[in-house]
C-alpha cells in the first residue's frame, strides 16, 4: 500500500498535471490538499486539451476516485463548471467518482471582491494574485469565521454565518478599500441553489481513506502552486496563502504522516514564475523568449505571460530538503532542444561569498547572484525516447547534473506534452 505525495520543487507551473495523470494508472484515489481555483493543471490526452482547476487530475482515468480534501479553498462556480465541461467531453464526474470534504472551507464572492480591490489599492505595490479570493478565503478560516462544505448542507447555518461575514466585509470594502458593497440576497440564492447540485459529493473523507487502505490500495496525494511559493517557506511575501509542501498531505486530508510513502518533487527542467517576486536566474534576452515561446508558458489559469529564466538547483535542492523527496520527475526537458548552451545555477554568490540555499530575507536575496554550470545543449528531437539510454549524450549529462546536485535520483522524465512522451525510471508506486 504504497501512497504518493506529488509536489512541485519550484514556483509552481512545473507540469504536475501531467505526472499526477500518469501515476493515476497505479492509484485507486487521488486526492487534492492544498490551494484554490488559483492553481490550473494542462493536460493532453488523445490529442484534447484539458485544464483542471480544482477536480484532480486523476479524474481522466474513468475508473479512479478522486477527492478534494479540507486544505483546499473551494469556489463552488469554478466546481460546477468543471463538472459539466468534463461532461460534456464524455467524462461523467458524478458523486460516485469524486468527492469533496464537508471540512473544505468555501469561497464566497466577498472574498473575491476583497482581494481584487486590495490589489487595486496597493496600486504598484501589488503581490500579483489572481484575484479569485484564494488569500481572504484563508484568512477566514484562520479567524474562525469561514464557512465550510457542511454549511452548505444547511441553510439555517449557512444563512447566519453570511450574514454576520457580509457585514464586516461589507464594511471594509465601502469605507477602507473604497468598493461596492454586496447583496446578500443574491449570495444566498446563488449559493443555495449551488448548494442543491454539490451536497450528494459532501462527505467525510475519512472513510474514503480508510476504505482504500482496508484493501491494500494506493492513494495519490496532488499539490498545487509550488515549494517555493509556500506560505511558511516561500519567497514571502511573494507567495500563495497555502502550504504545498508535502507534509500539508496529511493535514490538508485528514491522514496521518505513516501514511505518506514516497514523495515526488516535480521540477520542470528549466525555471518559470507568474506574478511578482524575486526570480535569480530570470532571462530578458533571446533565450528567455525562446524557452517561453516553445514551452508555451502561459498561466493556465489566468492566462498571464510567465517569466522564464535558468534551471535553478539551489531551490530545487531546498526543495528537497523541505519535502524529504524521494525522487525527482523532470518535465519539458524537450522545450530545452535546439539551445547551443545550456545555464544551470548550482549556486548563490552574495556580498562575495557563494551559498547554497536561499535567504529568508529578500533584501539578501535581492543581492544575490547566480553562480552557473554551463553545459552544452542538444538539438535532436528526444519527444520518442522511451529510454534513458535513447536519450543524447549532453541530454543525459543535463539529467546527471540535477541528480548530482539535488542529490535526489530521478524517477520520471518527460520529454513531450502527450501522456505517452515519458520515460520512467522507477514506479513511485513500487517502493
Amino acid at each position: 500500500m504504497p501512497n504518493t505525495v506529488v509536489v512541485g520543487a519550484q514556483w509552481g507551473d512545473e507540469g504536475k498535471g501531467k505526472i499526477v495523470d500518469l501515476l493515476t494508472a497505479g492509484a485507486d484515489l487521488v486526492v487534492r490538499f492544498q490551494g484554490g481555483a488559483n492553481a490550473g493543471h494542462t493536460l493532453v490526452v488523445g490529442g484534447k486539451q484539458f485544464i483542471c482547476h480544482l477536480i484532480p487530475s486523476g479524474i481522466l482515468h474513468r475508473e479512479k476516485k478522486c477527492a478534494i480534501g479540507n486544505g483546499v479553498v473551494l469556489d463552488p462556480e469554478v466546481l460546477l463548471d468543471e463538472i459539466d465541461t468534463l461532461g460534456a467531453a464524455g467524462i461523467p464526474v458524478t458523486p460516485e467518482r469524486l468527492s469533496l470534504s464537508e471540512k473544505t472551507h468555501i469561497i464566497m464572492p466577498y472574498h473575491k471582491a476583497v482581494d481584487q480591490a486590495r490589489e487595486a489599492f496597493k496600486g504598484r505595490d501589488t503581490i500579483g494574485t489572481t484575484g479569485r479570493g484564494i488569500g481572504p478565503c484563508y484568512e477566514d478560516k484562520v479567524g474562525r469565521v469561514g464557512i465550510r462544505a457542511v454549511d452548505l448542507t444547511e441553510a439555517a447555518a449557512f444563512r447566519r454565518k453570511l450574514e454576520a461575514n457580509l457585514k464586516e466585509k461589507n464594511f471594509y470594502l465601502t469605507n477602507y478599500l473604497g468598493a461596492s458593497p454586496l447583496d446578500i440576497e443574491k449570495i444566498f440564492t446563488d449559493y443555495m441553489r449551488m448548494a442543491e447540485r454539490l451536497t450528494p459529493y459532501i462527505r467525510d473523507l475519512s472513510y474514503d481513506f480508510e476504505a482504500v487502505r482496508d484493501r491494500k490500495g494506493n492513494i495519490l496525494f496532488e499539490g498545487a502552486q509550488g515549494t517555493h511559493l509556500d506560505v511558511d517557506h516561500g519567497t514571502y511575501p511573494y507567495v500563495t496563502s497555502s502550504n504545498p509542501v508535502s507534509g500539508t498531505a496529511c493535514s490538508g486530508s485528514g491522514v496521518g504522516p505513516r501514511e505518506l510513502h514516497h514523495i515526488v518533487g516535480i521540477v520542470k527542467a528549466y525555471t518559470t514564475r507568474v506574478g511578482g517576486g524575486p526570480f535569480i536566474t530570470e532571462l530578458h534576452d533571446e533565450n528567455g523568449d525562446y524557452i517561453q515561446q516553445k514551452g508555451k508558458e502561459f498561466g493556465a489559469t489566468t492566462g498571464r505571460k510567465r517569466r522564464c529564466g535558468w534551471l535553478d538547483l539551489v531551490a530545487v535542492s531546498d526543495a528537497a530538503r523541505l519535502n524529504g523527496l524521494d525522487s525527482l520527475a523532470i518535465t519539458k526537458l524537450d522545450v530545452l532542444t535546439g539551445l547551443k548552451t545550456l545555464r544551470i545555477c548550482v549556486g548563490y554568490q552574495l556580498d562575495g561569498q557563494v551559498i547554497r540555499k536561499r535567504p529568508a530575507s529578500l533584501e539578501k536575496f535581492a543581492r544575490c547572484l547566480p553562480v552557473y554550470k554551463d553545459v552544452p545543449g542538444w538539438s535532436e528531437d528526444i519527444t520518442g525516447a522511451r529510454h534513458i539510454d535513447e536519450l543524447p549524450s549532453a541530454t543525459r549529462q543535463y539529467l546527471d547534473i540535477i541528480e548530482g546536485v539535488t542529490g535526489v535520483p530521478l524517477s520520471i522524465v518527460s520529454v513531450g506534452a502527450a501522456r505517452e512522451d515519458t520515460i520512467v525510471i522507477k514506479n513511485p508506486f513500487a517502493v
